[in-house]
């Protein structure tokens, strides 16, 4: 990722805090700026390997607060398979995930023809619709390669 483009996030980021009333801690923009630099979709205890680098003293804990605290008000994702811990994604742009349930990698993918389907209508019962994601699970191309082997 440009440092340009990850100036910008991060002026976005401290933008989107400012409004939504957050303090803008150090703590706060490192562990941001750790879930925008990768495309992997960390989980916390990845964020907290970033972080703590930079900030040596940090606990996982206040990473874990954090990233929960940031994804409640929108400015990062929750994504992941149900049976493994939580990962975290900073794109928010509108996009969808392929999920390997084997290694647990996790990459992005657009689809101009998923995000014009409409909402069924049995979901529109449950409540206002504000989104579509849509995640893909199967085999990436390396465990694929990997079990033809075996």
């Amino acid at each position: 990722m440009k440092s340009v483009d990850i100036t910008h996030r991060l002026n976005v980021f401290q933008e989107a805090c400012e409004r939504l009333g957050l303090k803008i801690t150090h703590q706060r923009m490192e562990i941001y700026r750790a879930v925008i630099m990768t495309e992997n979709h960390p989980d916390a205890v990845s964020v907290y390997h970033r972080v703590k680098k930079r900030i040596p003293m940090i606990s996982l804990d206040t990473v874990y607060r954090n990233l929960k605290l940031l994804a409640k008000h929108g400015l990062i994702s929750i994504v992941g398979l149900s049976q493994e811990s939580l990962r975290f994604d900073g794109n928010m742009t509108p996009h969808h995930h392929f999920a390997c349930v084997k290694c647990g990698m996790i990459r992005d993918f657009n689809s101009p023809a998923i995000g014009h389907l409409p909402i069924p209508e049995e979901v529109k019962g449950f409540g206002s619709p504000v989104s579509v994601h849509l995640e893909v699970k199967g085999l990436c191309a390396t465990c694929k390669k990997s079990s033809r082997r075996n």
